[in-house]
């Protein structure tokens, strides 16, 4: 018997039980959590204790879309809240991890763009809102812009934020809005030639996170935003972005010896050792970071250069644009490199 009057467990490795299989646990005799909900750009599923989110537009180098930001953040507070649940594992279908938003669809057409998820429409957040608000021609308000970017950037933070562990696993590409979403995780396990980075730096774009120091330290973090170059899973390892790289046929077994490490852990001892690091990063100045950021990020589409590529992107195509944005930089064709 415990103190309190409650027996003890007192079994081989009591103590790396889930929380719903110890003796008297709360959930005993309680539903699990619903499972059969569908995302429009990610797959949920949970496999033992282990939540799998997975980017699920292949076709497009899962490229964000306004869903993608809800999408994740529901899927991750769904794993935060599962008891069964131990560690969050993030991933994408197809050739990379992700290829940044899909600016294809807004950058062609002067980001006049229509319709959008029913529970958007009529918002600050609505794509024809956003479309109107990026016309050259009109008075452009930060504010609104700002008002959807910074919930974009709430959804992908759901990562950092969740109670639990986070990891990132990146495959083919990670590079602009991709490398925001990576760098939010906990941690990153990556392929030794997954291509990591953020190119719309060199025009119309600032990584709207503010995660690149903090991850990086000032020194790095500058020498790629002040050049928009990309560096490969190998060097991500070398400079401590991500805590491991191995060839890319060996990712998806060592990222399930890695994730199973971190499984086996009581959820309440993963939390403890989260929030305690995380207290070192929000006294960084995570937030503060990223609002300067996503403030500029909009800036950056609104100077004279920002139209002048958005201009060509409407006449000549986007991959056009990036193209003669990237060529001279002599990497382009390396991957997607969109925003």
């Amino acid at each position: 018997m415990t103190d309190s009057g409650t027996p003890a467990d007192v079994g081989p490795g009591a103590w790396y039980r889930n929380w719903s299989e110890t003796p008297d646990s709360p959930w005993t005799d309680r539903p699990q959590p619903e499972s059969d909900r569908e995302y429009r750009t990610l797959t949920y599923e949970r496999d033992g204790r282990i939540a799998r989110i997975t980017f699920n537009r292949p076709d497009k180098g899962n490229a964000i879309t306004p869903d993608t930001p809800p999408d994740l953040a529901h899927a991750v507070e769904r794993a935060d809240l599962d008891p069964r649940v131990h560690v969050i594992l993030l991933s994408g279908r197809g050739k990379g991890f992700c290829g940044g938003y899909d600016l294809s669809m807004f950058a062609e057409q002067s980001f006049v763009v229509s319709g959008g998820p029913d529970d958007v429409a009529g918002t600050v957040v609505d794509p024809t809102v956003q479309g109107r608000n990026h016309n050259p021609a009109q008075t452009w308000d930060p504010m609104i812009d700002y008002a959807m970017m910074s919930r974009f950037n709430r959804g992908f933070a759901s990562l950092l934020q969740a109670n639990k562990p986070t990891v990132a696993k990146l495959h083919g590409f990670a590079v602009a809005g991709g490398s925001d979403i990576a760098l939010f995780a906990d941690q990153i396990i990556c392929a030794d030639d997954t291509k990591i980075g953020y190119p719309p730096t060199r025009v119309w774009g600032v990584p709207a996170a503010g995660m690149w120091a903090h991850r990086l330290g000032d020194q790095r973090a500058k020498r790629l935003l002040f050049t928009g170059d990309c560096i490969t899973g190998k060097q991500a390892a070398e400079w401590g972005l991500a805590v491991e790289s191995c060839p890319a046929d060996e990712l998806d077994q060592r990222t399930e010896e890695f994730v199973a490490r971190i499984a086996r852990m009581p959820i309440n001892q993963l939390m403890m050792a989260k929030l305690a690091l995380n207290s070192a990063l929000y006294a960084q100045g995570v937030a503060n970071s990223g609002m300067i950021s996503t403030v500029f990020d909009g800036i950056s589409r609104h100077t004279r250069e920002g139209y002048a590529f958005q201009a060509r992107a409407a006449t000549a195509g986007f991959r056009e644009a990036v193209r003669e944005r990237d060529e001279p930089f002599g990497d382009h064709k390396r991957g997607p490199s969109d925003r």
